[in-house]
């Protein structure tokens, strides 16, 4: 019994920390939506800024940070680091994330097409 327990525990404790390690999305499906949804303004390549700066590596980085782009001061003044909660916020409502911010697109209400998204983003190294 006392093994029964302790393998159910590990099991908990293991599904408990994944979520941590990477998104819960979907990036085959975040690929997807990337490319709908955030290719016209965004690159998933290094170096390739677009109106929007390039999203490539973009995950753990604080915000403002991505080479020869130019942030809003919004932006800049956010303080930000981009990982799984800060990116759910920014999909979804960039604005009133960062108040003054250049970035026009409104969100993304369904709370599975962020966690994709989110999830491809973490492919991008």
């Amino acid at each position: 019994m006392r093994r029964l327990i302790g393998t159910l525990t590990a099991l908990a404790l293991g599904v408990g920390l994944a979520p941590l390690a990477h998104a819960a999305g979907d990036a085959a499906a975040g690929k997807t939506l990337f490319q709908q949804k955030c290719a016209l303004c965004h690159s998933p390549e290094k170096g390739v800024n677009k109106l929007g700066p390039s999203l490539w590596n973009v995950v753990g980085q604080p915000a403002a940070e991505v080479p020869n782009y130019t942030f809003s001061d919004g932006m800049k003044n956010s303080k930000l680091t981009w990982n799984e909660a800060t990116l759910d916020k920014w999909l979804t409502n960039p604005k009133a994330l960062v108040p003054g911010t250049k970035m026009i697109f409104p969100g993304l209400p369904n709370p599975t097409d962020r966690q994709n998204i989110i999830a491809y983003l973490e492919t991008l190294k």
